[in-house]
């Protein structure tokens, strides 16, 4: 009985660890540029979404990990609004291997902030007079996969 509370103890203790500490904008930027050319829109702006990331490493175990969204809506040729957000979470990250804490703060976290993010794009959209924008979701798994395989494609071209 007291070797299976051990081996229990253990395997929780080795049990991957992750608390998010804080999370906040770190910068967010909203122009309304078919209000500032006074012009109105004409249909459904055709919307894309660029997501950029990055993680640092803090003190001891923290690391902070940036989202970064580029929104732009465009109607035929004219910009109608433009938004750029950096959100940013402090997260605590344990008993990860090292081989597995890239796409540990790749995939995981920003899979945590991003609900956040999606209402902070909604909210500011709205805000801006247009329609709440609701944000699909974003596949982290495969947005990491990609930048891994645009890597390695532009270290071959080097080599």
């Amino acid at each position: 009985m007291a070797e299976e509370q051990a081996e229990t103890a253990t395997a929780e203790q080795a049990a991957p660890r992750l608390q998010i500490v804080r999370q906040y904008i770190r910068d967010l930027s909203f122009e309304n540029v078919a209000a500032q050319k006074n012009s109105g829109t004409q249909g459904q702006p055709e919307i894309t979404v660029q997501v950029n990331l990055d993680a640092r490493k803090g003190q001891d175990n923290q690391y902070e990990v940036i989202q970064k969204l580029t929104i732009t809506a465009k109607s035929e040729e004219d910009t109608v609004f433009l938004l750029e957000l950096d959100y940013a979470g402090i997260f605590i990250i344990e008993n990860v291997p090292d081989e597995q804490l890239h796409p540990f703060l790749m995939i995981e976290c920003p899979r945590m902030l991003f609900p956040f993010v999606r209402r902070i794009v909604s909210d500011v959209t709205a805000d801006g007079g247009f329609p709440p924008l609701n944000v699909d979701n974003i596949d982290f798994v495969q947005l990491y996969r990609a930048e891994i395989a645009r890597q390695a494609a532009e270290k071959q071209k080097v080599n």
